[in-house]
């Protein structure tokens, strides 16, 4: 059946159920693959670029430092790629100009510390071995016919001494890619030098252009937005003090808190990332070390001096995951099983929780230290309040009344009516283990925490921190610091 509405043609098909369906015409060949083409270009690649892009964006947004680092590299090979286009310049390094941008592409890095590290390893062991394998080229031409056997003695020598220099773990940490480079560069020239004629202009011709290079990647990596090393070792260490205090906290609280339905998930959430913020502590024993590695390699910069104490930094560093450690084991108390009775909760709770405040106000305390690069006029008020604290729960924890498993005698009428009132407040051993468990904790991470005090006050005076001006507060001008016997 055919229709015509408004000068269109319309076919139609009649069904069971007394209707009509409209019959749509297939489209071509052509006309389909058309369109299989275009949705596989707008979803498999525009879709794919454009979540790529997004990606990229959020990248350089949530670390402009990345942004900033491309940029430099940009500018430091523009830079240095003039030396090759220009023919006065290119004259003057000869062909070896390529080696300086090769330079500069391996020995930029995102600071100022590991950029130091590498342009100073490349130029020593380039020159030393560029010296080295000159002399055994010289050495080697005097010995007649045993010029090859010398060379390749020599090569096994050298190439053996580097090689098993880089398993020692102190000049692995410092001079391991200098080993690397001696190792290519006296091969080269030791090697190279047997058909090549003019073996020294060739030597002085790559050191220049290696001293070029790694003199522009200094100077854009120093005075260009420079990314420090020890700055970001110096933050890392505030972070860290900030996040035991908060998990610390945040374990008592969560621990001796009523058994309440929070309606709020952004609370939890936050909550459970304050308690999970000792993992970072424990995980950043690598960054520290290669942080602190990196920062002595760096000139004197903001508050920093040229021999400034950056090997505290990783004991400080050691002594905070010794605290770490006991929070991930006041983290495991929470999650029991085994429910510790109100009864026990409410005996514990003051003492550990004043124990637990006390301990967090010296963490806090230590963060604002290393902020502020400054001494602190307080802190043995506070870790007197800390030790007194931990004697309150220590005390605590021998009033606990125990019941044991012994059979008990059957009491009289009035031995009964006297005890009622203790008998009621008798707690079995099973009980109280869980929540005795957690206060030895507390108290071992407060002596850990005096250990930290000790490796931030030994920076403090090593680094000449400031003395600290302020006055003490109300509450700590009524308390006096235990004195020494």
């Amino acid at each position: 059946m055919a229709s015509q509405e408004a000068g269109k043609l319309e076919w139609r098909i009649s069904v069971d159920n007394g209707t009509t369906e409209r019959l749509v015409p297939r489209s071509g060949l052509s006309k389909r693959i058309f369109l299989w083409l275009k949705d596989l270009v707008m979803k498999v690649i525009v879709e794919r670029m454009a979540k790529f892009m997004r990606k990229a964006w959020r990248i350089g947004a949530d670390d402009p430092a990345k942004v900033v680092h491309c940029l430099k590299v940009g500018l430091a090979l523009s830079l240095v790629s003039i030396f090759y286009y220009m023919r006065p310049l290119y004259d003057g390094v000869g062909g070896n100009a390529m080696w300086a941008i090769m330079t500069v592409v391996v020995v930029f890095e995102s600071n100022v510390g590991a950029t130091f590290c590498k342009c100073v390893n490349r130029v020593v062991a380039t020159i030393l071995a560029g010296s080295l394998g000159i002399a055994v080229h010289w050495v080697a031409t005097q010995s007649g016919k045993a010029e090859v056997f010398v060379i390749g003695c020599s090569v096994f020598l050298f190439a053996f001494a580097a090689t098993y220099s880089r398993f020692v773990p102190s000049f692995k940490a410092r001079f391991d890619y200098g080993a690397m480079i001696f190792i290519l560069t006296f091969s080269l020239v030791s090697v190279g030098g047997y058909r090549v004629d003019k073996l020294v202009e060739m030597a002085q011709q790559r050191v220049s252009t290696i001293a070029i290079g790694t003199s522009i990647c200094i100077i854009i990596t120093v005075f260009f937005c420079p990314i420090w090393a020890g700055s970001q070792l110096h933050r890392l260490i505030e972070r860290n003090l900030e996040k035991l205090a908060d998990s610390l906290d945040g374990c008592v609280a969560e621990y001796f808190k009523e058994n309440e339905v929070s309606t709020n998930r952004n609370d939890d959430e936050d909550t459970n990332m304050k308690l999970q913020g000792f993992k970072c502590v424990l995980n950043s024993k690598g960054t520290e070390e290669a942080m602190a590695n990196l920062a002595r390699w760096e000139p004197a910069h903001g508050s920093f001096n040229f021999r400034h104490p950056w090997r505290l930094y990783v004991k400080i560093g050691a002594a905070m995951r010794r605290c770490a450690y006991c929070l991930e084991n006041l983290s495991i108390c929470i999650s029991y099983e085994t429910e510790t009775p109100d009864q026990v909760k409410k005996h514990f709770g003051e003492a550990c929780m004043k124990l637990s405040s006390a301990s967090s106000k010296i963490l806090r305390e230590l963060m604002e230290m290393m902020k502020n690069t400054r001494k602190s006029s307080k802190m043995d008020f506070l870790v007197f309040d800390m030790n007194s604290a931990v004697q309150e729960l220590q005390e605590t924890l021998k009033t606990v009344p125990i019941e044991t498993n012994k059979p008990e005698e059957v009491p009289s009428e009035e031995e009964n009516k006297v005890d009622s009132e203790e008998r009621n407040t008798m707690m079995s051993l099973h009980e109280v283990l869980p929540v005795a468990t957690l206060v030895s904790l507390l108290i071992e991470n407060a002596a850990r925490i005096q250990t930290a005090v000790e490796a931030v006050d030994e920076l403090a005076n090593l680094a000449d921190f400031e003395q600290d001006s302020k006055k003490k507060s109300g509450d700590n001008n009524t308390k006096q610091p235990p004195l020494s016997s």
